[in-house]
């Protein structure tokens, strides 16, 4: 199995490169420690080198001192506490060099340097003590017993000649450092040896497993590849030939099987597609005869509305006709003619509603409506409407009254007449649904660069979930039922599709005023916005195109 050969070789490869790892470790910790032992070797000769130095340029400071020629106090301190520094630091090495084993590998060596050290401690408190007395000599005292003298002080110690001893200890570091870096050399050369020994061990693995995994791989490889290609272009009866028992016979195996699976799927899609086509037919053929029923259906529709406004203006016709006879007859008591044309103008008014309701029934858009484009005073469609409401007000005894005068000239671009028609549906819904003795007010005002038009009235209001729905076509509310059993539902839908046409908007609030904790007998406020127009070249409203807040 292929899956267990790679396999192998990868964990034998793993594990190549691990002990590398390891190897390489152990052989860096090594480097570092002959590194260590290289920096400490060179340390302490170059401390043996500095101290021998400072002493020399003690002892110069002396000879100045003594005949009289300069050395401050202060440099003489100062090359006193340099000296014992230094052997400080001598002394920490020689700790490092036991810690990391030098003394056990070079035992005498170690002792020596110890000795040296000892003897050294020794002579630089001696020395620093002795320097620190010293005053300038007489000039009758000969300069070789000053000398002789400095000599003494400087060079001899436990009686051992200074100067030989940190002779021995520089030439005793020197050996040692020479030592260590001959030692780190020859660990560097190991480890150089190591890393190129493994790297090409890993690099003659890999390649070896390459080579045999590339000539087991090929011809499988090939032959899926040639087996896909053959289902993509969908060569479904191409079957891939690989025997045995490895998992590239497993994958051949299983997009034969893949293969013989489409080839079934393809021919029951085939006959699936078939059955398809002959049921969309036969589906087409029912939807194109529902479709001629719908517009028969419609046709006939169309002929009932025209039929029904034709039948509804015909006794209409027939009311006018006998009242201009009644008119045209002899004398007769006034009493009759008063009651005979009372009846004909309810019947006719009803008769009238009727027909209005049912033909605007029979638009199939709202937003259709013709407006015709021209500058108007807006107060002079409000006062027309105001005069043909008020006999309906007299009528269902409800009092119109104005909130405020009106304002200078609001120039509109629309309609006249169709705005007259427009405040005349506000006003008789506020006076069809208040109640008997009740007022209605209306409020025209400029605000924001619109012409607001507010009509409230004191009547049943609406109920606040019934609110969003009362711009549906032929909604009618539960309490404007109870309150008026006739209507059609048409009114304010009419009004706001005349307001849109216009650029405006309409909205209702209710209860009115909004303090009403009921969400009936609140009253209710219409609010007509329309854009003010301001004379542009277009003769367009400044505001058109625009959602009023009417908030």
């Amino acid at each position: 199995m292929f899956r267990r050969r790679l396999s192998l070789v990868l964990v034998l490869l793993a594990a190549a490169v691990t002990l590398q790892g390891l190897a390489a470790v152990v052989a860096v910790r090594e480097a570092e420690r002959q590194v260590v032992r290289g920096r400490v070797a060179s340390d302490t000769l170059q401390r043996f080198v500095e101290l021998s130095s400072t002493k020399q340029r003690l002892r110069a400071w002396a000879t100045q001192h003594q005949i009289g020629a300069g050395g401050a106090p202060s440099e003489r301190d100062t090359l006193v506490e340099r000296m014992q520094a230094q052997l400080q630091s001598l002394v920490a090495l020689a700790r490092d060099a036991e810690t990391m084993g030098l003394a056990e590998e070079a035992p005498e060596e170690h002792a020596a340097r110890l000795d040296a050290l000892r003897v050294l401690t020794h002579s630089v408190a001696q020395l620093g003590a002795a320097v620190r007395e010293m005053q300038p000599l007489s000039p009758e005292v000969q300069a070789s017993a000053v000398w002789n003298a400095l000599t003494a002080v400087f060079e001899q110690s436990e009686g051992r000649d200074l100067r030989e001893l940190v002779a021995q200890s520089i030439a005793r570091e020197q050996a040692a450092m020479q030592r260590e870096r001959a030692a780190a050399d020859a660990s560097l050369a190991r480890m150089r040896a190591l890393w190129i020994g493994t790297a090409l061990a890993l690099a003659l693995g890999a390649l070896a497993a390459t080579l045999y995994f590339g000539r087991a791989l090929r011809r499988p490889l090939h032959a899926l590849a040639d087996g896909a290609r053959a289902l993509q272009q969908g060569q479904l009866h191409h079957r891939i030939n690989l025997p045995g028992r490895n998992e590239f016979a497993d994958a051949a195996r299983s997009m034969n099987a893949m293969a013989d699976e489409l080839e079934r799927h393809r021919q029951r899609e085939q006959q699936q597609r078939q059955v398809l086509e002959a049921t969309v037919r036969e589906r087409t053929a029912d939807l194109h005869q529902a479709n001629e029923s719908l517009q028969r259906t419609d046709v006939r529709r169309r002929q009932l509305l025209a039929d029904i406004s034709h039948e509804l203006r015909t006794p209409t016709t027939a009311i006018r006709g006998e009242a201009e006879v009644t008119l045209r007859g002899g004398e007769r008591p006034a009493t009759e003619y008063r009651e005979a044309l009372a009846r004909i103008v309810d019947i006719s008014r009803q008769q009238g509603k009727v027909i209005d309701d049912l033909l605007a029934m029979a638009r199939t858009d709202m937003e259709t409506f013709s407006v015709a484009r021209e500058p108007v005073a807006l107060q002079q469609p409000v006062l027309d409407a105001l005069g043909l409401a008020t006999a309906l007000a007299a009528e269902q005894g409800v009092r119109l009254q104005a909130e405020g005068a009106l304002p200078d000239t609001l120039t509109v671009f629309g309609d006249a007449q169709r705005l007259t028609q427009l405040v005349l549906l506000l006003l008789d819904n506020a006076i069809r649904y208040s109640h008997p003795g009740g007022t209605v007010s209306w409020r025209l005002l400029a605000k924001d660069g619109w012409a607001e038009l507010q009509v409230r009235d004191e009547g049943i209001g609406i109920p606040a979930a019934e609110l969003p729905q009362v711009f549906e076509r032929h909604f009618r509310g539960s309490a404007a039922r109870q309150h008026r059993a006739s209507g059609s539902g048409l009114g304010l839908p009419i009004a706001r599709a005349l307001a849109q046409a216009h650029g405006g908007a309409l909205q209702l609030h209710s209860p009115w005023p909004p303090s009403t904790e009921s969400s009936t007998d609140g009253g209710t406020c219409a609010v007509l916005r329309l854009p003010l127009w301001h004379g542009a070249e277009t003769d367009t409203p400044r505001n058109a195109g625009t959602t009023p807040d009417t908030a």
